[in-house]
């Protein structure tokens, strides 16, 4: 992937992060245990894994300090910024083609853990969105886990998971979150064919959409690209965690989508290059 034929986004703030004070510190493992543990419970994995983020950032921590702005970036802080600069050519020509204006969101590039509006987060939480402040938050020692851990990888790979960070700030400046939220205070949104689902799968089909117009306007994807974000969605997809985790799939206790869904959101996004076939909630109303 040529990703260097991108514009470099302003919005992103760079922090060193927290380290010091025996706070809980959880690698890609950890996470597979939490997994494993939401599964059998039937909580939602994304919860507890929010709440030890939660109990990390209440840990006695010191915070470093602030980074040089003159410092140079590393290439995986470059190569962030270069993709955020791409989803906001895009979503902008989006939202402008539908009489609207793009809003664009911040990115917050961290080591170790990070304070977010929603709460303390560490790396094991993985890349999030939080609407609270409208940023999106990345460790970028993800991609490494996402590489070796997780079967997934490569440029085009990593670039479709901020593409899906950035599609969960579409569906916040659009009002969709606000909805989903809502139906799942009455209890409205679990379960395999549930509204959460679905707002993820969505956020696929919006990474799957960037990809699309940014191809038109970058030329920059190269021979197995592709095939290494549908890869990484496959090995992200719920099924998929579960077989890993516990040998068997419970799709009551999906958060994210099938492996199947996953990949064929993302490509159908690509594909159409049509804002109106990402609505992956006409089956039910919000």
């Amino acid at each position: 992937m040529k990703w260097r034929n991108a514009r470099e986004s302003s919005n992103v703030e760079i922090g060193s992060g927290r380290t010091g004070g025996g706070g809980l510190k959880m690698g890609l493992g950890g996470i597979v245990i939490v997994l494993i543990i939401g599964l059998i419970t039937g909580k939602n994995p994304l919860e507890m894994l929010g709440m030890l983020a939660q109990m990390n950032s209440q840990a006695p921590a010191t915070q470093s300090a602030p980074v040089d702005p003159n410092t140079p970036k590393t290439e995986e802080q470059e190569f962030s910024a270069r993709i955020l600069g791409s989803t906001e050519d895009v979503w902008t020509k989006i939202f402008a083609a539908n009489n609207s204006k793009y809003s664009a969101p911040t990115m917050v590039l961290f080591q170790g853990s990070v304070q977010s509006a929603c709460g303390g987060a560490s790396s094991a939480t993985g890349p999030f969105y939080c609407p609270g402040d409208q940023k999106v938050y990345l460790d970028t020692g993800f991609f490494n886990d996402m590489k070796q851990k997780l079967g997934g990888g490569g440029d085009f790979a990593q670039a479709y998971v901020i593409a899906h960070e950035v599609g969960h700030h579409i569906q916040t400046i659009t009002g969709t979150s606000e909805k989903v939220n809502a139906a799942r205070q009455r209890g409205k949104a679990e379960g395999a064919d549930g509204l959460l689902v679905r707002q993820e799968l969505q956020a696929d089909c919006y990474a799957g959409l960037w990809a699309h117009f940014a191809q038109k306007d970058e030329q920059w994807m190269e021979a197995g690209d592709l095939e290494s974000a549908i890869r990484t969605a496959q090995a992200i997809g719920d099924d998929t965690l579960q077989k890993q985790s516990q040998g068997m799939v419970v799709p009551d206790a999906f958060t994210h989508g099938s492996a199947e869904q996953r990949m064929a959101w993302f490509t159908r996004g690509f594909e159409s290059g049509n804002l109106n076939q990402c609505d992956t909630f006409s089956a039910q109303q919000l």
